[in-house]
């Protein structure tokens, strides 16, 4: 169990992190929690260290990683960490525990659904080639797009398996030039290619996050890296 100030302390980290991509700084922590000494947010991030909610990296400055949530913090149907993509579950086979799925349309119900061209595939591994031209289209039901256009891509690779994302899946993307650090987007680099990856800032340059500890992250100069969308959703089938 974590104390009143733990949680806070706990969930204005995660924010902070979500929103920037960097800790806040303990001069930040001290004056969102309204504590009178730094020395109050050293034990406050002991506990939570204790605790197994967060670590603190050795040798950096400011240097914190969020480990777990309570479960009371986090949204319904999402995960641990980072994006928690809507997935159209297939017919066959049974169902993977995580991210839970939509049901998908029955057949008198199709014409509600949206079509959405897929437009090749993009990495999540080794890198691929740049987008390609639209293949086919594919069914998706309008609860997971929103307002402007959307594309299909199909997932090459397994460096965002812990964001929910597997190799043969069918990922959603709304087409979008600039994202919020901590967004899984289409990254297009040095325009020829094409990667999803954790969109964050370091400074003048961009970071682009696999979600897979196997892969390091990337950085690359400002005018390296396009955006070319946001993920909404994902399409998984088994066989």
């Amino acid at each position: 169990m974590l104390t009143r100030k733990q949680h806070e302390l706990l969930l204005y980290i995660h924010e902070r992190m979500k929103e920037t991509g960097i800790p806040p700084s303990f001069d930040e922590m001290k004056e969102a929690l309204d504590l009178a000494s730094k020395s109050g947010i050293h034990r406050l991030i002991t506990a939570l260290e204790e605790r197994g909610f967060i670590r603190r990296l050795p040798n950096r400055a400011r240097a914190l990683e969020v480990l777990r949530l309570p479960e009371t913090m986090i949204p319904a149907g999402q995960q641990r960490k980072g994006f928690s993509p809507s997935v159209i579950e297939g017919s066959l086979g049974k169902p993977a525990p995580e991210p839970t799925p939509l049901p998908v349309q029955d057949n008198d119900d199709t014409q509600a659904a949206v079509s959405v061209p897929v437009m090749g595939r993009i990495a999540a591994g080794v890198p691929i080639s740049a987008i390609q031209n639209n293949t086919h289209n594919i069914s998706v039901p309008p609860e997971m797009l929103s307002g402007g256009e959307h594309y299909a891509l199909e997932v090459k690779g397994d460096s965002m398996i812990e964001a929910g994302i597997f190799d043969g899946d069918t990922v959603v993307i709304k087409n979008a030039s600039t994202a919020n650090p901590g967004e899984i987007v289409v990254a297009l680099v040095d325009d020829e290619e094409a990667t999803l990856k954790r969109f964050r800032r370091k400074g003048a340059s961009i970071a682009l996050e696999a979600a897979n500890p196997s892969y390091e992250t990337r950085i690359f100069g400002p005018d390296q890296v396009k955006i070319q969308g946001k993920l909404v959703g994902l399409i998984r089938r088994y066989h």
